[in-house]
């Protein structure tokens, strides 16, 4: 570390808690790592969680002189999220929001994810206007500071066009409110000079008509090259300037501590439609007609990009090769309104020569798996690319009146150069594409390759057609030394100026955006070493971490590859052994040990990597393979040792009282992680009592473990009992199968690697459920999520008969109880949807039988729990960190539902309120329909 870093970090001793300080090599390389393809190591890594530590941290940096980069998500693709000095990333305390006037605005705090804005907006027929592909897991900050759009949102409803207002620190510490008269008055006066300066760089492109017009031109397209300098043109008041300035600014003008939106409407009707061409030309001549017609987004595919997911699509795209295609989408208040622009849209589609056309639908189920696809192109190259190369993503706009042309020009560089793989797709109304490839960076003259190319379609792009260098992802490092050939020496000038006004000594984000070095895109590139066939294939994008309830606590997916990465690289490194030992040994813990494995970073990865997977590997073969297959041949056993166990745990509650034994297991699990630290209110479940029901429709029960050994919220009953009853009073007859208490899945040896003893569980299982539903002739109802999902994917991969009919239990109640039964609805519930009925496709299902329960419903937010079998036991730090905000947002709610046991179990423990499954819901909620 340098010693102006290290000043710097004593300087914030005191003032930032120790832990928030990170120095640690493994966490900083992990840490460091953002969506681009390159690669800075940060000297020091903060988190900060109040405007007051962002002032403090830019004193110290003003100080000692060194740089800071701020970081929301890091999902940013071109180089401006990664920092070889000081990266400073937003903590948990950033998530604030507040709806105006009635959802036509919405106040948010740079660490809010895009899409959960739009969740809080979706009750008011709202949604903010920028819409990347990346909103799962983009955040507010970067959305702004990038002024990204998306596929919908053209150049209308991005961040400076629907911008109501923000709050900002800017590099001398001082903050603007630009909602508050009283900030505003008091910034005039501090921040006369900066105002008057700003002032008078417009004054001068004004004075300019050629500069003045060459703005106007840049921002009819799509176009995030450099600052954004149509505020000069588009605004008398230095404060709107200012204000509009620092959208899009990436971060090197100041820190974007609020942001106001003006929202745009979400019509609750829409109607896709895939159209397929036999020439590009055909193709570029109906976006320009499709301009004037009534569509919400036009998506231009080329042909190389509809080969690459042709697989996806196989009844449209399987039988021929298609020289390019759009996919249009049509969006409307009204059934009828948007029937009116379907018609339209089709009228104007009938002079074009058409290959295919599907017709538009209004089906999801038809146009989800189009939309997929299209998302999902930028991943299709990382999928197929060859070990050791990388993915580059370009973003260029032309006008759409030489789209055509700037089509063929870009498939003529990518032949030129030897990138056989590139694909060409983007945003067709806006003239805005995406371009990506797979170049190697391991060897010089790939290096020299990868400049040529960039050379080329600069001068092609910028130069030939005056388009945009970059018409959405940012400037970032690898256009930086380009954006005074797209600007003009003027241009460049009046943004050299804007920088040395905000940021005099330079401190923010140094190097990105604006930059002297011409080779700055060639330098710092980012290895990509082989790891392991499981994650090889990741491009280190983020999406993943979202979903996964160990990001923050230790390490996220993506966290865990780049580090495994680094460890693989350095495995014949004599040089690094020392290094390595040290990091594999921290890595058990920060990596393996710490993972759910429950595979939700799969379900929000672009390429379907399960990095619990790995992880689960990583920890090797079970210690006891012979004892686990002997506990799983006498599971009944197993459940009666965990229901005794359980009556010792109440025992010794009533003996020592409960907040005397809760103080000793702590202590005992800190001296030995190896004890579990259980919730104090577990207690087991009375014997279960099931009477036949006559003339009822026979259903097989599964019972699950948990549910069968654990007593409910009621401290005596469980939930199995609940889901009896709820199942005979809409009228079937439930079954349970012979000796089920003996019965289990195989998840808890699966999940410690025992797969002799999972298979013979799972094997056990599938012979008495045969039994149990006469060979597969009654239905069977799974009535716990992690457990449902373990049976119907073995069933998936031929390990149990494809006879039986299993029905995950959100499914099976939402489709055959819930019509028979008349339910009383609560006022407001809290919903959590654990991640094994999602990878069920099973969560619309859990969310409409919790919307019949309760007027008012409040999801949890939480993609995973972190609980991950006995992990909510044995490691309950992970689950506490999982659900550290979910309290906060039920507040009000009378209860929580869920559909698994063990999810629930960590949620009452940890989220303040007590959670059941929602069968119990609909036994206290319900009767029988007798309608």
């Amino acid at each position: 570390m340098s010693t102006a870093h290290q000043r710097f970090c004593q300087a914030l001793q005191g003032q930032l808690p120790a832990q928030r300080i990170i120095t640690d090599p493994m966490l900083r390389l992990a840490l460091g790592t953002d969506a681009s393809f390159y690669r800075l190591i940060p000297e020091v890594v903060l988190r900060v969680e109040s405007e007051a530590e962002v002032q403090t941290v830019l004193a110290a940096a003003r100080a000692e002189q060194v740089g800071l980069t701020f970081r929301a998500a890091g999902t940013s693709l071109s180089g401006q999220a990664i920092s070889d000095s000081v990266l400073v990333l937003l903590g948990d305390g950033w998530g604030g929001h507040q709806i105006l006037r009635e959802g036509a605005e919405i106040r948010l705090q740079p660490g809010v994810i895009g899409q959960q804005a739009n969740d809080w907006l979706r009750p008011y027929g709202r949604k903010i206007g920028p819409d990347p592909a990346s909103i799962a897991s983009c955040k507010i900050g970067g959305i702004a500071a990038n002024n990204a759009s998306g596929m919908c949102c053209g150049t209308r409803d991005n961040s400076y066009h629907t911008l109501a207002g923000l709050r900002v620190i800017l590099a001398d510490g001082s903050v603007l409110d630009t909602t508050d008269a009283a900030s505003v008055a008091a910034f005039r006066q501090q921040q006369a000079g900066l105002l008057a300066g700003l002032r008078a760089l417009a004054d001068e492109v004004h004075a300019q008509p050629a500069l003045a017009e060459r703005i106007r031109h840049k921002y009819r397209l799509k176009n995030t090259t450099g600052y954004g300098l149509n505020a000069l043109l588009d605004f008398d008041d230095p404060i709107d300037m200012l204000s509009h300035l620092l959208i899009g600014s990436e971060g090197t003008l100041g820190f974007l501590a609020r942001v106001d939106y003006r929202t745009v409407p979400e019509h609750p009707h829409k109607a896709s439609a895939l159209l397929l061409f036999d020439t590009l030309a055909a193709c570029c001549h109906t976006v320009s007609a499709l301009a004037n017609a009534p569509v919400s987004a036009v998506e231009l595919m080329d042909a190389k990009s509809l080969a690459a997911v042709a697989d996806k699509l196989p009844e449209l795209l399987g039988e021929r090769a298609y020289a390019a295609g759009l996919l249009v989408e049509v969006r409307a208040p009204s059934a009828a309104l948007l029937a009116e622009q379907i018609a339209a849209v089709e009228q104007t589609l009938a002079a074009f020569p058409l290959a295919r056309h599907t017709g538009f639908s209004s089906e999801a189920s038809d146009y989800e798996p189009w939309w997929a696809v299209r998302k999902g192109l930028f991943p299709a190259v990382g999928a197929v690319r060859t070990l050791g190369s990388t993915v580059v993503i370009e973003d260029v706009t032309f006008p759409v009146d030489k789209l055509a042309e700037g089509v063929a020009g870009l498939q003529g560089l990518f032949a030129r150069f030897g990138y056989a793989e590139a694909l060409l797709f983007g945003h067709a109304l806006a003239g805005n594409l995406h371009i990506v490839f797979a170049p190697r960076f391991d060897a010089p003259a790939e290096v020299e390759r990868y400049r040529a190319l960039m050379d080329a379609l600069v001068q092609l792009v910028a130069v030939e057609f005056g388009g945009a260098l970059k018409g959405e992802h940012g400037t970032g490092r690898n256009m930086a030394p380009f954006v005074a050939t797209e600007w003009g020496a003027d241009g460049y000038a009046i943004m050299q100026r804007i920088k040395a006004l905000l940021d005099p000594k330079g401190i923010l984000n140094p190097g990105v955006l604006l930059n002297a070095d011409p080779d700055i895109h060639l330098k710092h590139l980012k290895p990509m070493p082989a790891a392991n066939p499981l994650v090889d294939k990741c491009i280190e994008c983020g999406f993943c971490e979202a979903a996964c309830p160990a990001h923050g606590y230790t390490l996220s997916p993506r966290q865990r590859i780049v580090v495994w990465r680094q460890l693989q690289a350095w495995r014949n490194d004599p040089q690094q052994a020392k290094e390595r030992t040290r990091w594999l040994a921290q890595y058990r813990q920060r990596g393996i040990a710490s993972c759910a494995a429950t595979g939700m970073c799969a379900s929000r990865c672009p390429v379907g990597i399960d990095t619990g997977a790995l992880m689960q590997a990583l920890r090797g073969p079970s210690r006891a393979p012979l004892l686990a297959s002997q506990l799983a041949q006498q599971y009944r056993l197993v459940s009666a040792g965990a229901r005794l166990g359980l009556h010792g745990w109440q025992w010794a509650g009533r003996l020592l009282g409960r907040a005397r034994l809760a103080r000793l297991n702590q202590a005992a699990h800190r001296r030995w992680p190896t004890i579990p630290l259980l919730p104090i209110t577990l207690s087991p479940a009375q014997p279960l009592k099931l009477s036949p029901v006559p003339g009822g429709e026979p259903v097989v029960v599964f019972p699950s473990c948990p549910n069968r050994v654990l007593a409910g919220s009621d401290g005596q009953h469980s939930e199995l009992a609940a889901t009896l009853r709820v199942l005979t009073r809409a009228g079937f007859s439930p079954r349970l199968p012979e000796q089920y208490a003996g019965l289990c899945c195989g998840q808890p040896f699966a999940s410690k690697n025992a797969h002799v003893a999972a298979d013979a569980a799972l094997a056990r299982s599938n012979a008495a459920l045969l039994a149990a539903s006469e060979q597969g002739r009654l239905p069977i109802y799974l009535d716990n999520g992690p457990c449902g999902l373990r049976l119907i994917a073995a069933q998936q991969a031929g390990q149990l008969d494809a006879r039986l009919q299993l029905h995950a239990a959100p499914s099976f109640l939402y489709r055959q109880v819930l019509p028979r039964l008349a339910l009383r609805k609560t006022a407001r519930l809290a919903l959590h949807v654990p991640c094994s009925i999602s990878k069920q496709g099973g969560a619309g299902e859990l969310r409409a039988l919790a919307g019949a329960l309760a007027e008012q419903v409040v999801e949890s937010g939480v993609a995973c729990c972190g609980f991950a079998g006995d992990k909510g036991l044995s490691q309950p730090e992970l689950n506490q960190h999982a659900l550290r905000e979910v309290a906060a947002r039920q507040q009000g709610c009378s209860g929580g539902i869920s559909a698994s046991r063990t999810c629930q179990i960590g949620l009452s423990t940890h989220a303040g309120l007590v959670y059941d499954g929602v069968e119990v819901w609909l036994d206290r909620l319900s009767a029988p329909n007798l309608s």
